[in-house]
């Protein structure tokens, strides 16, 4: 009952949030650019975040490795670059992504 409950609420509020820009017009708008630099920057600011968070991780668990078995330092110091430069990879990605959407603005 709870779950059938939660998920018309969900829907109910889906459809709420959506339904506005269904009956927008097909220019721009009044606050077009505001909302996309609004967006690039609640954007670059997550992937950052998320990325500092992502390679704090990495780091703690690499060096928890290395002080429990210090003979596996090399064997772990390779795979941690990789990680850490795949994560900064997905940082710079979207700071393009959200530069290419600053400048259609």
């Amino acid at each position: 009952m709870l779950r059938k409950v939660s998920l018309s609420l969900l829907s109910f509020g889906a459809v709420l949030l959506t339904a506005g820009s269904a009956f927008a017009e097909g220019g721009e708008g009044a606050g077009g650019g505001l909302l996309i630099a609004i967006g690039v920057g609640l954007g670059i600011g997550l992937a950052a975040f998320a990325g500092a968070l992502g390679q704090g991780r990495v780091a703690a668990a690499t060096l928890e490795g290395i002080a429990r078995n210090p003979n596996a330092a090399d064997k772990l110091f390779v795979p941690m670059i990789l990680g850490l430069a795949f994560i900064e990879s997905l940082v710079l990605f979207t700071w393009v992504l959200m530069l290419l959407m600053q400048l259609k603005m």
